[in-house]
């Protein structure tokens, strides 16, 4: 633990509070945005009280309420009817023609039921027609469902369809594959002209996301607005409240929970739209947000008109949405975003490939993290052996370093001058030990954004943790603690005791203890990880505890039986009789502080008169 390392570590402690701070919108932007976001939800508020009014009202009418020509006596009553297969089970009502529940058979969520991606009245899926002269929005209507068929490759395929009194039919066709969350959705309108105005075509989604996971706050952190928007792939965090317009073509929408996504995809593409989400006001609500878009579209003109769509409800896996079809879906999985998208390639084509390797024959998730932890490791063996070969280095260096400081006292100035000629001489790198730390930080961000996005560790258990997506709590506090959060996680506490350790491992091998930096850095870097980790997954937590580990085991190995620390002295003693040349930056730095030592004389000169 030299000052170089030192300065790694406070590298990568202020790069992972950046990261952090990134990731979670400031309270202060919310309320600069609010009447922004009161404007645009009133440009929504009509189909809004459409929907809720519908809601509202019985499934059963009668004869008189309905609008002749669109609906009989006969088809005013709400009826249901399912599409499944191993993965889903949507069932689908008359009114509307729309979704009623959508459930995903092999995952539960943490009140251990079924997770629920539509389950109510507050999603929706509308647009307008023109129905006896008169503006209505499709979840005003009754469709009659027609009978499931099934293919010949098991998908299933059922018809909703309303009748207009002069013609004109709509109709809700949704196709559900084997083993698949996507259902085609079709949009058929036979007498568009009259049906749509001017060719247009607008349509009304509204997305409710509830809590699925254990850690509501977090869940909520980790929800985004995913889209493709003429091609390029954005997000928002939608844990507050904002509005985005769609003024390019649009491909798709996704809503994100942390492990699951409710996507919107226009096969032909949008023309454009906005969307604007709110997040509840109460912490009790069990809630994370409520999406709603509007899109619009121009048709080609005639009588028949047919809009291609998709839904999908279903995980955040990578695989799946990797091979879609659709493009760039699987950026909804977070492995590098915004400032971190370089290290999306390292999970890419280095982690993932490794941990699905050790998950191909080994059934315990914490046993494969254990795994990969010792793979990653080995792979950055060279950037540690470097670091601690500079370290011993410096160690060797440092009776001569002490020296100098007594000679100079507290002039900094000439002692920074004498060091850097020291360093020149022996031919030692004084950032040798900080740039392989530097390097390893991309390991590390990369890691920390794999373990956060990875479904398989959802629900899995390893020794005292229940489920590796989440924190493993051994304490409960029962109120939240600012910055702690409410409980305690036992794989953080290891994590920061084997920090600490390292530190002291460090700080015995460093005999220099006036610097301040080097005297409570083995205090303050474990100190600042216990905040910082408590909430995180117990996956990266437990993988910090294992690198930690291998890190205490190579640094004794290596200081002791492998670094020879007499043929460094040796080496050193070498360097020193062989002629030396200047680098630019060593030249730079020594013109530096030789401006400064003048600027420091000529001011002790003065206060001297």
């Amino acid at each position: 633990m030299d000052r170089n390392t030192i300065i790694g570590f406070v590298l990568l402690a202020g790069l992972l509070f950046a990261y952090l701070f990134i990731s979670t919108k400031n309270t202060h932007e919310i309320e600069a945005k609010k009447k922004a976001v009161e404007d645009s939800i009133a440009r929504v508020e009509f189909a809004k009280k459409k929907a809720q009014a519908a809601a509202d009202t019985t499934h059963t009418l009668t004869a008189a309420t309905v609008d002749s020509g669109f609906n009989s006596a006969a088809a005013v009553t709400e009826q249901l009817v399912t599409l499944e297969n191993e993965l889903v089970k949507v069932v689908l009502t008359s009114k509307g023609g729309i979704p009623k529940t959508v459930e995903l058979k092999k995952y539960n969520s943490f009140q251990n039921q079924p997770v629920k991606l539509v389950d109510g009245d507050k999603d929706v899926i509308s647009y307008a027609v023109n129905a006896n002269n008169a503006g209505k929005q499709t979840t005003d209507l009754y469709f009659k469902p027609g009978q499931v068929t099934k293919a010949a490759d098991g998908s299933q395929t059922v018809s909703l369809v309303v009748n207009g009194g002069n013609g004109e039919v709509i109709t809700h066709q949704y196709t559900l594959k084997p083993d698949s969350y996507f259902i085609d959705f079709n949009i058929g309108l036979q007498g568009a002209d009259k049906l749509l105005s001017q060719n247009s075509f607008n349509l009304f989604w509204q997305s409710q996301l509830v809590q699925q996971e254990k850690d509501l706050d977090y869940e909520k952190q980790q929800s985004q607005l995913c889209f493709v928007q003429d091609g390029d792939f954005d997000y928002h965090n939608i844990h507050s409240t904002d509005i985005k317009k769609f003024e390019k073509p649009i491909n798709w929408l996704s809503a994100k929970q942390h492990f699951f996504n409710t996507t919107l995809i226009a096969k032909n593409n949008f023309d454009g739209g906005q969307v604007d989400w709110a997040a509840p006001t109460s912490d009790t609500v069990k809630e994370l947000s409520l999406v709603k878009a509007s899109f619009n579209t121009k048709v080609a003109p005639g009588r028949d008109v047919n809009i291609p769509l998709q839904l999908y409800y279903g995980p955040n896996d990578y695989k799946i949405l990797r091979n879609s079809g659709v493009k760039k879906m699987d950026k909804i999985i977070n492995l590098g975003q915004s400032l971190y998208a370089f290290v999306r390639p390292i999970n890419q084509y280095i982690i993932m490939p490794v941990f699905d390797f050790f998950k191909g024959f080994v059934s315990s998730y914490g046993v494969v993290i254990l795994l990969l932890t010792l793979f990653i490791r080995l792979l950055t063996s060279p950037l540690v052996y470097s670091s601690y070969l500079s370290g011993a280095k410096m160690k060797a260096l440092r009776p001569e370093i002490d020296l100098i400081r007594k000679k100079h006292g507290d002039d900094q100035q000439q002692f920074g001058m004498e060091q850097m000629k020291l360093f020149r001489e022996a031919g030692v790198n004084p950032l040798g030990g900080c740039i392989p730390a530097l390097l390893q930080i991309p390991i590390f961000f990369a890691l920390y954004s794999f373990f956060n996005s990875n479904i398989a560790l959802r629900g899995e258990s390893f020794l005292w943790a229940k489920d590796l997506s989440v924190y493993d709590s051994i304490i409960s506090f029962g109120v939240k603690i600012p910055l702690l959060g409410d409980h305690i996680s036992l794989f953080t506490l290891l994590a920061v005791i084997t920090s600490f350790l390292i530190s002291l491992y460090g700080m015995s091998n460093t005999p220099d203890q006036n610097n301040p930096a080097l005297k409570y850095m083995p205090y303050i870097f474990p100190f600042m990880l216990l905040f910082i980790f408590n909430k995180l997954p117990s996956a990266l937590t437990w993988y910090y505890t294992v690198s930690n580990v291998i890190t205490l085991i190579l640094q004794f190995v290596i200081q002791n039986y492998i670094i020879n620390h007499e043929k460094i002295l040796a080496k050193l003693e070498e360097n020193r009789k062989k002629p030396k040349s200047k680098s630019k930056w060593q030249e730079r730095m020594e013109q530096m502080q030789e401006t400064q030592k003048r600027v420091q004389d000529m001011q002790q000169k003065n206060k001297g008169k």
